[in-house]
C-alpha cells in the first residue's frame, strides 16, 4: 500500500491520501517491522532513510556496456550524423526513419538492475564497463520503484537493467542549498554536482535527506520469464511506454519523431522550452526508434552508431558588472574576475565569472558598473560575452590593473609577450597556498582525498607552508581538525605516502613550474631520466654565450627554458626540492627516452590535441600514442593546431576555439584506427 502512495506521490504527483494519512501508514510498518523481524526485507520503504556508512564503494560490472554517446552542436551536425546512418543503411530512405527523441538531462547516468521485479542493484556509469555499486543510496530515491508495478499486460521481466539519469529540480536544488547553508553543511555549484555527489555519498543516510529523482530513458539486459508472453519491446516507444508502466518516472515531453526533420523540429522546441523543464537539460537525445535497426548498427568502442546527443546553444543573461576583483595563482599571475549583481541562469545563480587577464578586458570593452550579457560555456562555467555598450549612461568606470599584489603588496610586473601581470614574490602566501593545492590536485600528484578545502585547512592550522610538510603531517594533529575522524585521517596519510611513489613526469608538473604544464613535465622526464640529472642540468648558471641545452629539447623554448632555470635557481626552491630527496621523493622516469630521430609514423609531421576520454586509453596513454605516431602532443589549441582529436567529454572552450580556427576534427574511434589500437 505505501509502495502505491509512494507512486502516486513521487513518480505521477497525484497523491490520494493527506501526508498525516501516509506519516500513519508509515509507522505502522515500522512497527510490524519491529515486531516481526522474519519480515524483513531490503525493498522495504522503510529502507529508504538510508543505513550505516560504507568505508567505500564496491565496482560493479555491467553486464552491457553502457556507452556514451556522440555530441553534436547544430542542426547541420545532425544532419552530417544522418548522412552517416544513410552510408551505414544503403536500402533504408534516411528521410523516413523514425526516432525516439527526449530531452537530455544534466545530471548521473545510473543503471538499476531487477531480479524478478525486486531491486537488486545500483550503480553508476563509471567508464561504461565499470561502475560503482550504489544500490544503498539508490533505495533512498523516494520516485524510483524498489519492486515493480507489473500487471497482467506488463509482467515483471527475469532481470531488467534500467539507464536513466540521477537529477534534482532546481527548485529543490534551491531549498537543499538553503538549508545546508543555514546548517554550516556543503553548498553545492549546481544542481548536477548535487545529484551526483549524493549518489557518491558513503553514508546512504545522507543521501536519504537529499531531494534526487530517477528518471528512466533506457534499457540494457532484458529477459523474460520462461512461459511469459512478453510484450512488444521491438522500438524504444514501446519501451519508454513500458518502463513507464512498470511504475519509472520517464523524460517529459519525450516523442517518437517519424522522420529526422521531426527531430530537427523536436530540438528547436525543447531548446526554446528548455527552462520550462523543472530540471535541468542541456539538449536532445534522438536514438533509432527501431530496436532492431539499432542492434544491426551496434556502436563504436565509445558510442553507439543509432544515436547522437544534440546539444543546445550556451545560456545567455543579461546582469550588471559589479566590479572586478583580482586573484592570484600559484605562478604568481593575477587574474581578473568580474563581480556580478547574481543573476539566475539556467537554474544557477551566477555572481563572479573569469575575465582571464587585462587584456581581454579591454578587448571586449568592460567597463565596472556595465550591463553585460553573460552565458554559462558548456552550460556549466560563467562567461562575460560583451558590454551593452548602448545601456551606458555615463557613470560606469575603467578598470585599472593594481600595481601591487592584493595579497602581498609585491609590485607587480608583466613581461613581454605575456598576457599577465604577476607577483614575483614567491613566498606571497597566495602563491604559496595555490602552489600547495596544485602539489596535491590531479594535475600534480593526485593525492587522492586531499582536496582544495584539507589544504587550506591545514595551512590555516600552521600544519604546512611548503609541499614538503604535506609528508610531514601528524595523525594526532590531523584529528584535531574540524569534521577529521581517524579513517579519514588514516586514508589521507595512506594517500600521502602513497605519493612517493609518483612517476618523475608528475614529481615535475607538481612543482608548479610557470609555462611547465603536463607535456613539457613528460618531455623533460623522458630527457632527463631522473630528478638527479635535471637538479643537475636546470640548477646551473650557464656560461656566458653558452646555448641552453634545455631549448633543444621539443617544445621548449627560450621562456620555457628561462622559466625552468628561475626555478632551479631559485634557493628556496632548492632547499624544497633537496628536502623532498630526503623524504624519498626523488624519482626516476617511467617514460621511454626521447628519440634522437623523428618518429616515424601515420602521425608524422602533425601537431595533435587530444581533449575528452579515449576508451581504453589514459591521458597520459592518448598522449603517448600520439608522439608514438610520429606527432607531436599538444596542449592548447592554436592556429598551428593540424588534428583535435574529440574524445568522451571534451573540453567546450577547446572545441569553440577549434571550430573558430578551423582545425580538423578527428574522432576518438578513427583516432585509435590510425594508431593502430
Amino acid at each position: 500500500m505505501i509502495a502505491y502512495h509512494d507512486y502516486r506521490y513521487y513518480v505521477l504527483d497525484d497523491p490520494e491520501i493527506s501526508d498525516p494519512e501516509y506519516d500513519a501508514l508509515f509507522d505502522e510498518l515500522k512497527q510490524l517491522e519491529t515486531e516481526h523481524p522474519e519480515l524483513d526485507d531490503p525493498n522495504s520503504p522503510t529502507k529508504r532513510v538510508g543505513g550505516a556508512p560504507l568505508e567505500a564503494f564496491a565496482h560493479y560490472r555491467h553486464a552491457l556496456p553502457m556507452y556514451s554517446l556522440d555530441n553534436g552542436f547544430s542542426v547541420q551536425d545532425f544532419r552530417n550524423f544522418i548522412d552517416r546512418l544513410s552510408r551505414l543503411l544503403p536500402d533504408r530512405d534516411a528521410s523516413s526513419l523514425a526516432f525516439w527523441a527526449d530531452p537530455k538531462m544534466d545530471g548521473l547516468a545510473v543503471e538499476v538492475v531487477y531480479e524478478n521485479g525486486q531491486l537488486a542493484v545500483g550503480a553508476t556509469r563509471g567508464d561504461g564497463e565499470t561502475g560503482e555499486n550504489v544500490t544503498e543510496n539508490m533505495r533512498t530515491v523516494r520516485n524510483l520503484p524498489l519492486t515493480l508495478r507489473f500487471r497482467d499486460d506488463m509482467p515483471a521481466p527475469a532481470v531488467l537493467d534500467v539507464r536513466g539519469e540521477v537529477l534534482m529540480h532546481r527548485d529543490d536544488f534551491e531549498t537543499m542549498n538553503s538549508r545546508q547553508l543555514e546548517e554550516g553543511g556543503k553548498v553545492f555549484a549546481n544542481p548536477r554536482n548535487a545529484a551526483a555527489g549524493s549518489v557518491r555519498q558513503l553514508d546512504s543516510r545522507i543521501t536519504a535527506q537529499r531531494p534526487l529523482k530517477f528518471i528512466a530513458y533506457g534499457v540494457g539486459r532484458v529477459e523474460w520469464p520462461a512461459g511469459v508472453d512478453a510484450p512488444d519491446w521491438s522500438t524504444q516507444t514501446r519501451v519508454m511506454e513500458g518502463l513507464g508502466a512498470l511504475g519509472f518516472t520517464i523524460p517529459p515531453r519525450g516523442r517518437r519523431c517519424e522522420s529526422p526533420a521531426e527531430v530537427e523540429a523536436a530540438y528547436e522546441e525543447l531548446s526554446q522550452a528548455r527552462t520550462q523543464f523543472p530540471f535541468e537539460i542541456d539538449g536532445v537525445v534522438a536514438k533509432l526508434d527501431d530496436r532492431e535497426l539499432q542492434a544491426d548498427l551496434g556502436a563504436t568502442a565509445r558510442a553507439p552508431r543509432w544515436a547522437i546527443a544534440l546539444k543546445f546553444p550556451a545560456h545567455q543573461g543579461v546582469t550588471v558588472l559589479q566590479d572586478i576583483r583580482v586573484q592570484v595563482g600559484r605562478t604568481g599571475a593575477l587574474t581578473p574576475v568580474a563581480i556580478l549583481e547574481p543573476v539566475s541562469l539556467a537554474g544557477v545563480t551566477v555572481s563572479r565569472a573569469t575575465l582571464h587577464n587585462e587584456d581581454e578586458i579591454r578587448a571586449k570593452d568592460l567597463k565596472i558598473g556595465d550591463h553585460v550579457v553573460i552565458q554559462r560555456a558548456g552550460d556549466v562555467i560563467p562567461e562575460v560575452v560583451r558590454p551593452l555598450s548602448e545601456k551606458r549612461t555615463g557613470d560606469e568606470r575603467e578598470f585599472v590593473f593594481p600595481e601591487t599584489c592584493p595579497e602581498c603588496g609585491a609590485e607587480t610586473v608583466r613581461l613581454p609577450g605575456e598576457a599577465a601581470w604577476r607577483c614575483p614574490n614567491m613566498a606571497c602566501p597566495a602563491v604559496r597556498r595555490q602552489r600547495l593545492i596544485h602539489f596535491v590536485s590531479k594535475a600534480g600528484l593526485d593525492m587522492e582525498g586531499v582536496g582544495k578545502k584539507w589544504v587550506e585547512q591545514f595551512i590555516d592550522a600552521g600544519m604546512v607552508t611548503t609541499p614538503a610538510d604535506m609528508f610531514s603531517l601528524d595523525r594526532d594533529e590531523l584529528l584535531k581538525l574540524d569534521r577529521m575522524g581517524p579513517k579519514l585521517a588514516d586514508n589521507i596519510l595512506a594517500s600521502v605516502e602513497a605519493a612517493k611513489n609518483a612517476p618523475m613526469r608528475r614529481l615535475i608538473a607538481a612543482l608548479g613550474i610557470r609555462l611547465v604544464g603536463e607535456q613539457t613535465a613528460r618531455t623533460l622526464a623522458a630527457h632527463f631520466r631522473s630528478m638527479d640529472n635535471l637538479f643537475s642540468e636546470a640548477g646551473r648558471e650557464l656560461g656566458e654565450d653558452e646555448p641552453d641545452p634545455l631549448q633543444e629539447l621539443p617544445d621548449i623554448g627560450p621562456e620555457v627554458a628561462a622559466s625552468l632555470r628561475a626555478f632551479f635557481t631559485n634557493e628556496s626552491n632548492r632547499e624544497l626540492l633537496n628536502r623532498l630527496r630526503d623524504i624519498g621523493l626523488w624519482p626516476e622516469s617511467d617514460l621511454p627516452e626521447l628519440s634522437e630521430a623523428p618518429v616515424e609514423g601515420p602521425l608524422s609531421g602533425k601537431k595533435v590535441l587530444v581533449t575528452g576520454a579515449v576508451p581504453g586509453l589514459t591521458r597520459d596513454e592518448a598522449r603517448q600514442a600520439v608522439i608514438e605516431a610520429g606527432g607531436e602532443a599538444a596542449s592548447t589549441v592554436s592556429k598551428n593546431l593540424d588534428i583535435l582529436v574529440v574524445g568522451d567529454k571534451p573540453g567546450q572552450s577547446k572545441l569553440d576555439k577549434a571550430a573558430k580556427l578551423n582545425v580538423p576534427r578527428m574522432d576518438a574511434d578513427e583516432f585509435l584506427r590510425l594508431i593502430g589500437k
